[in-house]
């Protein structure tokens, strides 16, 4: 992989392209600050690269109205472009077949900068009975994202914690801060596969199935980041050259790159 000019492969792929899904208030917008290692909002383009106010695009949203072909950019790493796909995780069939329409146009576009490389879909924790929604089973379902890798993102990881507490704090008596934080730890992974949401996921009736998951907790604090969504992303691809691509896009992750380098 090293023996690839990054310059060669910029110009052969030009920018990583990640569609980015999930419900309102996944914490999807917080996953992309972390990647861009930035707390700014992203600018937004339209198909042509004419910028469009953001004032006027969460206005449409309001209205029921999005365009999920519009480019989120943000300034502290341009060499990624974002896709969201905000709308028919309300309910809306019009949203669905146009996001439909969109990854199977992008995921085999001729033309390499215009492909979308990876799906990001971002399932919350902090409603751990509702989290394989009537959204989440009609994209898995229904949707064929051709080659691009679908990694699946359980966001708000922490959530489960408290519940856990709440159900064993019982038997905690008397152990140490060091002992009931494991099985604090211990019974809420026990939550998460009481869920079921993997077997659905992976439910080999599906049209779409993700390649991996990861689960992020604890987004809004500073000393947290998505390393581990950044590798779950490059070990997905199947293209090497997609995958250096993405090593040299982030700029976060050095034990990534040299993970990558060595490889």
């Amino acid at each position: 992989m090293a023996t690839i000019e990054s310059q060669d492969l910029r110009e052969i792929i030009g920018r990583f392209r990640v569609l980015i899904m999930g419900r309102a208030n996944a914490g999807k917008t917080t996953i992309l600050q972390k990647v861009c290692n930035t707390t700014d909002h992203p600018e937004i383009y339209d198909t042509k690269g004419n910028k469009i106010d953001a004032a006027i695009v969460e206005s449409s949203i309001k209205r029921g109205n999005h365009d999920i072909t519009n480019e989120m950019v943000f300034k502290s790493n341009s060499t990624f472009v974002f896709h969201d796909s905000c709308g028919f995780e309300a309910g809306s069939e019009e949203e669905f077949k146009s996001m439909q329409k969109f990854i199977s146009e992008r995921a085999r576009a001729m033309k390499l900068e215009e492909r979308i490389h990876a799906i990001w879909y971002c399932i919350p924790m902090d409603d751990h009975w509702r989290t394989f929604q009537r959204s989440e089973e009609k994209f898995f379902q229904e949707c064929d994202t051709g080659h691009v890798p679908v990694v699946a993102v359980f966001t708000k990881f922490e959530a489960l914690r408290p519940v856990a507490y709440g159900e064993i704090k019982k038997q905690l008596g008397g152990v140490s801060g060091e002992e009931r934080s494991k099985r604090i730890a211990e019974h809420a992974e026990e939550l998460f596969n009481r869920t079921g949401v993997l077997d659905r996921l992976y439910d080999p009736k599906n049209r779409a199935r993700p390649k991996s998951y990861v689960r992020l907790q604890n987004m809004n604090q500073q000393n947290t980041n998505c390393d581990t969504l950044l590798e779950s992303t490059t070990l997905a691809l199947d293209n090497e050259e997609l995958r250096l691509c993405l090593v040299l896009t982030q700029k976060s992750n050095l034990e990534l790159c040299i993970k990558c380098a060595i490889a």
